[in-house]
């Protein structure tokens, strides 16, 4: 398996609980929006948990995108680094999230947590069943792909737009469009 890379873009949660699946979601606009350079990979991780090791073991740098329980409103912006992803991801919001923590705790027990980790993501409304984003959270849904992109810019790696990237486009996973993802019904 050949998952080397300077920078993982690792997008986390349960597309069928709400805003849990707001890291997938990202992970997937910026691989449909962007042009990724040489040595970034963008990776839609959903709940595969302790699966994914193998690649943040064999990221330079990380940027995990999740929902995240944090003080805050629903569509609050949360940026975490270093030591502090571990607690946020332990602090679980749901069952996916206790693979998170072990994910990055295994990483780390065999000394190969990429020295850049980085947690961004939003606090979620909800994380019951249902398909899309609530309202809250798809209100800062494009700001949160944005930061990532930020971030990988910051790091060294930018990630530019595609031609024809359509910010709308992105409305109907929203609850309010009344859409949910393409080819599934609505959750409302």
């Amino acid at each position: 398996m050949d998952s080397r890379s300077r920078l993982l873009i690792l997008g986390l949660g349960n597309l069928l609980c709400s805003d849990d699946g707001l890291g997938a979601l990202v992970a997937q606009r910026i691989a449909e929006t962007r042009t990724l350079p040489d040595g970034v990979k963008v990776l839609d991780g959903g709940t595969l948990g302790l699966q994914l090791l193998p690649y943040l073991e064999d990221a330079d740098r990380a940027i995990l995108v999740d929902a995240i329980a944090a003080d805050g409103p629903p569509g609050t912006l949360v940026r975490l680094d270093g030591d502090a992803v571990g607690p946020a991801v332990a602090a679980r919001l749901s069952v996916h999230q206790v693979g998170v923590s072990d994910l990055i705790e295994a990483a780390r027990w065999r000394g190969r947590v990429p020295p850049t980790l980085v947690l961004l993501g939003s606090v979620p409304e909800t994380t019951e069943l249902g398909v899309g984003l609530s309202p809250r959270v798809q209100a800062t849904f494009l700001q949160l792909v944005d930061i990532v992109c930020e971030e990988a810019g910051r790091l060294g790696y930018p990630l530019e737009k595609k031609a024809g990237d359509d910010r709308s486009a992105v409305a109907h996973w929203s609850h309010t469009a009344g859409g949910g993802l393409p080819g599934l019904p609505s959750a409302d």
